[in-house]
């Protein structure tokens, strides 16, 4: 059966907002009226390659702390990203009060389940890795466990589907598609996407944000997102606290 087009569509209600991360991002919005940053920590990425392998993710997480972040997000992956469980839970021990994210390509249920014995108080679930109707399980389980879920989308058709389950925390990766074997960046996605995604969703800008000739704070808050993810710019700052600080900064002169 062929599905109705997006404009005919019926909306479907936002499941609650109940998890730390996402409840972290709302009060951001709602009681300073700016961006909010989810600061990530990452060792290496494909298209990059190394960029900081040697780290201590207790001392990361505690600038990022610092300087502001309403989150951090820890890759785990290990082949593609030199990330661990235990980075996770060494940035989780040294933070307080603030949510953190696991980042990695989760597949299964038990995925999920293991992410909460990390300590983790959300998940990211990738759109394109996942079928609709095993990726709303997964949300599902994410929150039954009491951590929220970050559903990662790269078009249009990827925001139908979770619109489709009532995702209430949706990000754009900028990123091509997986069959792009250079993981490049398109620095014009998350603008165009921005249009397209739920209004009562919290909108989560990720990828090229902060680089050198790549996406600005104030394009994307001027596209209408609540948050920023941002990894590469944070990872590479002599001063990770004052990195921080200075996109809050930089987003505060166009309020």
């Amino acid at each position: 059966m062929t599905a109705a087009p997006i404009a005919e569509r019926k909306p479907v209600e936002r499941m609650p907002v109940h998890g730390k991360l996402s409840l972290a991002l709302r009060n951001c919005v709602c009681w300073t009226h700016s961006l909010a940053v989810i600061a990530e920590i990452k060792r290496r990425s494909p298209s990059r390659g190394d960029i900081r392998i040697v780290l201590d993710p207790r001392s990361q997480a505690l600038a990022y702390q610092n300087g502001g972040a309403v989150g951090i997000s820890v890759l785990t992956d290990t082949e593609r990203f030199g990330g661990s469980a235990d980075d996770l839970r060494a940035a989780k021990s040294a933070v307080t009060g603030v949510p953190v994210l696991r980042k990695d390509f989760l597949r299964t249920l038990e995925d999920v389940e293991e992410s909460a014995e990390m300590g983790a108080d959300a998940v990211l679930l990738i759109v394109a890795d996942l079928e609709p109707g095993h990726l709303a399980a997964m949300q599902s389980a994410a929150h039954d466990l009491g951590m929220d879920a970050l559903v990662e989308v790269k078009d249009e058709m990827e925001i139908q589907i979770a619109s489709d389950i009532g995702a209430p925390l949706i990000a754009v990766n900028q990123r091509h598609k997986p069959e792009d074997s250079a993981f490049t960046v398109d620095y014009r996605i998350a603008e165009q996407m921005a249009q397209h995604l739920p209004d009562d969703a919290i909108k989560v800008a990720a990828s090229g944000i902060g680089v050198e000739g790549g996406t600005t704070v104030a394009a994307v808050r001027d596209a209408g997102y609540d948050a920023v993810l941002v990894g590469e710019a944070l990872m590479l700052a002599d001063d990770p606290a004052e990195a921080v600080k200075a996109m809050r900064i930089a987003h505060s002169a166009y309020l």
